[in-house]
């Protein structure tokens, strides 16, 4: 969330930012509301200050032993304007506050102009085959280590089962990205996969993207749609000490997503699934080191797909494809044969201080003790599923076999290959 404080200050900035999302957004009437709750608490504070004279004069005409009926009749009107102001008033905060949970992050002044992402490095060389090579699916189905139609009768479509190697694999890639993780520094955490309404308005899921995410009614929870969200509440309502940052976890969950079966219509596979798993990396910095420590967090994401010998590339987000909460950000792309592409397998971000208002998490400057709000950033580490499409495609063979990438074997059981077994 942004500070109505900032916006006033700069609105050609905020409504430039907002053109180059590609994004209509009224802010003369968020300004206007401000102006509102504004003028009511003036005017509440004039009438608080009539009221006080009042008060006073009432407590002198009584020990006068004067009848101080009149004022108190004027008092008691007073104090019925009072609360008609105050009621008018939290109804006012409470519209700004609705429209700021809606309006996204301002873009920082490096996001690509435009509609088109900026290609920043590539790594590795794309396979060549002396045969037509399948895609994921069809790989899946033929070794038997992916079931869609069993999945479909148990759960709905955008579900899969994965059976024998299949299972083996996304496993060992969990275990093989966490590991990578923790040995570049991150703190490993397993949060729960359910979160209340709170945690998910603080990183920005609601109340924009209610309709995406998978709710338990009963209780207001949600089911995680990405371990962003339990992970960044880690220190909600916390006051952090500057010497403590910056703060790095990382940690596995499945995630839910209702909107994936509208995406997913025409794609097959596990591409798009409304269940899927994903290792997340998520940064507590100042602001001084957002920056500088999403350069790192990008590298450390990139090191799975370096280890797995998987080539991708890195694009810098234009303004129209960077998510919400984001003030900039990256897409990691991996090479998919079948697609003759390269597909998004880790978004990483900075939010700044979007994120860090709406939660509440700040840090206390070692030199003034004064307390300001921390950055966050966080990226995928990575998407697990389709890190199994890029292996299945791109180091198919033949005969059929997949190569397991020889970093990933210990974790295969020490095997090769996968196979039908």
């Amino acid at each position: 969330m942004l500070s109505i404080k900032w916006i006033r200050k700069n609105i050609d900035l905020m409504m430039k930012s907002m053109d180059r999302r590609g994004i209509k957004v009224d802010l003369n009437k968020l300004l206007s509301l401000d102006d509102k709750r504004r003028a009511l608490v003036k005017e509440t504070d004039e009438l608080r200050h009539i009221q006080n004279i009042y008060s006073k004069e009432i407590g002198k005409l009584k020990q006068q032993s004067k009848d101080p009926d009149n004022l108190i009749k004027k008092m008691e009107d007073i104090s019925s304007k009072i609360k008609s102001k105050r009621e008018e008033r939290r109804r006012v905060e409470e519209e700004t506050k609705n429209f700021l949970f809606n309006l996204p992050n301002k873009l920082y002044p490096d996001v690509p102009d435009g509609e088109e992402n900026i290609e920043k490095r590539r790594w590795g060389t794309t396979p060549q085959f002396d045969f037509t090579p399948k895609n994921h699916q069809q790989i899946g189905e033929s070794l038997e280590i992916l079931d869609f139609k069993r999945a479909a009768r148990m759960t709905g479509s955008g579900f899969v089962l994965y059976k024998g190697l299949g299972a083996l694999l996304e496993r060992a890639l969990i275990n093989f990205m966490l590991d990578i993780h923790i040995n570049q520094g991150y703190k490993e955490v397993l949060p729960p996969f359910m979160t209340n309404s709170n945690a998910t308005i603080g990183t920005g899921q609601l109340p924009k993207f209610r309709e995406e995410l998978y709710k338990c009614e009963k209780d207001d929870y949600y089911l995680v749609p990405t371990a962003e969200v339990p992970v960044t509440n880690i220190h909600r309502e916390e006051i952090l000490s500057e010497d403590s940052l910056p703060i790095f976890y990382t940690a596995y969950t499945p995630c839910f997503r209702r909107e994936a079966g509208a995406y997913g219509k025409k794609i097959q596979g596990i591409i798009r699934q409304h269940q899927f798993n994903k290792v997340e990396l998520v940064k507590f910095t100042t602001p001084q080191t957002s920056y500088e420590e999403l350069e790192k967090l990008l590298s450390d994401a990139e090191e799975v797909l370096k280890k797995l010998e998987l080539p991708f590339r890195v694009v810098r987000l234009c303004g129209k494809e960077l998510g919400f909460s984001a003030a900039f950000g990256y897409d990691i792309e991996v090479w998919i044969p079948s697609q003759e592409n390269f597909l998004e397998i880790s978004t990483c971000s900075n939010f700044e201080d979007f994120q860090a208002r709406r939660a509440s998490i700040k840090y206390r400057d070692r030199e003034n003790n004064s307390t300001h709000y921390v950055h966050t950033l966080n990226g995928s580490g990575l998407a697990v599923g389709r890190t199994v499409v890029a292996i299945l495609e791109n180091f198919q063979e033949k005969d059929g076999r997949v190569l397991i990438p020889e970093a990933l074997r210990p974790y295969m059981q020490g095997r090769k290959w996968i196979e039908k077994v």
